[in-house]
């Protein structure tokens, strides 16, 4: 079953839907030849359209504390690593060409590490991000690892019967995780998916070049991960020297998998996950949600979230 637009899976479609079946068969495989070996090819292209931060992903650093430490699982280019100077971020990617790019970004460190297993000490962060990576694991159960191995990353806050006897260095509140994922509801986007449309799809990114009849081509790319605003200059061509007159063009296709999630859904995942949303919303054809480490004090799986 085709999603909008009824295409098949096929080069320069702009999305398509995936069978169950398709997911199931082998999720790592699925993964790693339309996700990680996608974002490998794509990487230095893919790096040159991503420059502005989010605007919530910005308050967010810049509400940590002086001297705080922190995670950007799934970093991309690390865009986001040079917004707080007074913090220090581990950044990671399963992209090996995404975390050279991002190594250039100072005194942060950037590894190359999975998502579902995270190479950290458990509740030793006072925060983490994660912006527009967890919808590209195929099944619930992978998508609800990532989200439950960035929590068990957090501190957790120090009851306060016992808080007044410990030293105040000791830690006295929640790490907390900002998470952003591609939502479903994105009617008013140059995609068109909305409610009733298949969540999981395939986004075509187009490389593109022109290239000189006697030279190998360089490439350039288009069509986005992170869900920025609408933007037609996304899909640029090369320039060539002005003396090679005779030029042919050519374009590559590579499809990468999403996971559209719908309302509510993020805040399901996250409750599954063992977190607790503090706060949640939607943003340019996303949505978001500020999580920390579970209480007692959670409302059903079936609500949006809870506030405590």
């Amino acid at each position: 079953m085709a999603a909008r637009g009824g295409q098949g899976h096929h080069p320069g479609v702009r999305d398509d839907t995936l069978t169950e079946k398709t997911i199931a068969t082998d999720e790592q495989e699925y993964e790693r030849k339309h996700v990680h070996e996608v974002y490998n090819q794509i990487a230095s292209h893919f790096s040159s359209t991503r420059h502005k931060p989010w605007p919530i992903v910005v308050n967010f650093l810049r509400d940590r504390q002086p001297g705080a430490i922190g995670l950007d699982v799934g970093c991309g280019n690390g865009k986001y690593l040079s917004v707080n100077k007074d913090v220090f971020m581990i950044a990671s990617d399963r992209s090996t060409a995404l975390v050279e790019i991002a190594s250039t970004h100072g005194r942060h460190t950037s590894i190359i590490a999975d998502a579902l297993d995270l190479p950290h000490r458990s509740q030793g962060f006072d925060f983490v991000i994660s912006i527009a990576v967890v919808h590209h694991l195929s099944t619930r159960e992978r998508r609800i690892g990532a989200l439950s191995s960035m929590i068990d990353t957090l501190k957790r806050a120090i009851p306060e019967h016992k808080f007044n006897r410990l030293s105040h260095l000791e830690h006295q509140f929640n790490g907390e995780l900002l998470v952003y994922v591609w939502a479903l509801e994105q009617k008013q986007s140059r995609r068109g998916w909305d409610k009733g449309d298949a969540q999981d799809v395939m986004v075509p990114w187009v490389l593109k070049s022109e290239t000189p009849k006697n030279m190998k081509s360089s490439t350039s790319s288009s069509q986005n991960r992170e869900s920025d605003p609408p933007n037609p200059a996304l899909e640029p061509t090369v320039n060539v020297d002005a003396s090679q007159e005779k030029t042919k063009p050519s374009s590559t296709t590579f499809h990468r998998y999403y996971h559209l999630y719908r309302e509510g859904e993020l805040e399901q995942d996250i409750h599954a996950a063992g977190g607790c949303v503090l706060r949640s919303g939607y943003e340019k054809d996303n949505w978001w949600a500020v999580v920390i480490p579970s209480t007692q004090r959670l409302l059903p799986p079936n609500l949006p979230g809870t506030t405590i």
